[in-house]
């Protein structure tokens, strides 16, 4: 028997080879099933984002990322692809109201100067959100910015803070009148937990928690009028008023705060009860007291 020639086998082989190609492939899926698979060569489809993302993460730049430190935002690639934005205004937020704190606890003392690195040392955080902090502070005139060195806190006077309270009474005084003439009791009962917060507050004793609290109640009785700039006005005054005097005490004493407390109730109660006299004398008393 003559043997096959070896070229031909392998003429054959490749024949065969190239009928398999355009055959379609089966592959059985189980005992039961088959599945038809198309001969072409599969074309993969990107993954959805894959592109943007990776156009993201080009948009990135080392700067962006560099010396973040423990509780300062990163950066947030969003969805859509186009350059990411650092969320800095939550992390400004927080130490802008630490910082605040800071000042009416007496922890930032009048006259002396602070930089942004060791307070952000203080806070861990990086310099920059406590320079934007500081920032701020200085146009609400609590600091000024010292060249080179950092912030120092402005040393206030008494008659300063005579002055702010004269202005938050030619402020607040009349609006207070008009709103015990218009504003129905049951408006006013709602704001009985605000004045008892107050009052818990002022038993604690710490500076900060009341002004907190005694800030709080005022934005939420002036608010009735339905004037904002009247309420961010006003409330920008109360703030001022509440910084510590250069060579002064750091804070008034407990019973200080829980007497200014008890004239929040005392008033509340004479505006649920519409008496009219005693609310005009307990409103001038509590701005005059305030000086």
């Amino acid at each position: 028997m003559r043997e096959p020639d070896a070229g031909a086998a392998r003429a054959e082989g490749a024949r065969s080879a190239r009928t398999d190609e355009t055959r379609p492939a089966v592959r059985r899926e189980s005992a039961h099933a088959v599945r038809v698979e198309d001969p072409r060569p599969a074309v993969r489809e990107p993954e959805a984002g894959s592109a943007r993302a990776a156009e993201a993460r080009s948009a990135v730049r080392p700067d962006d990322v560099r010396g973040v430190r423990a509780g300062e935002a990163r950066p947030v690639v969003r969805a859509e692809g186009v350059r990411p934005v650092v969320q800095r205004a939550s992390v400004r937020g927080q130490i802008l109201d630490a910082l605040r704190t800071a000042l009416v606890a007496g922890e930032l003392a009048p006259g002396e100067v602070y930089s942004a690195p060791a307070l952000g040392e203080r806070f861990g955080v990086s310099a920059t959100p406590v320079r934007e902090a500081m920032q701020q502070l200085a146009l609400e005139g609590a600091v000024e910015v010292v060249p080179n060195r950092g912030f120092r806190v402005v040393e206030r006077g008494t008659r300063e803070v005579a002055e702010l309270a004269e202005i938050r009474g030619l402020i607040e005084v009349p609006v207070m009148l008009r709103l015990a003439r218009t504003v129905p009791a049951a408006r006013w009962a709602e704001l009985r937990p605000l004045a008892e917060a107050t009052v818990r507050a002022a038993s604690s004793g710490c500076r900060a928690t009341y002004a907190e609290s005694d800030r709080t109640f005022h934005r939420a009785v002036l608010s009735l009028a339905g004037n904002e700039q009247l309420v961010r006005i006003a409330d920008d005054l109360h703030r001022r008023a509440q910084w510590p005097l250069v060579g002064g005490p750091v804070s008034r004493g407990r019973a200080d705060l829980v007497a200014d407390a008890a004239e929040h109730t005392a008033l509340l109660e004479a505006l649920i009860a519409e008496d009219l006299t005693v609310v005009q004398a307990l409103v001038r008393e509590h701005f005059t007291g305030a000086t």
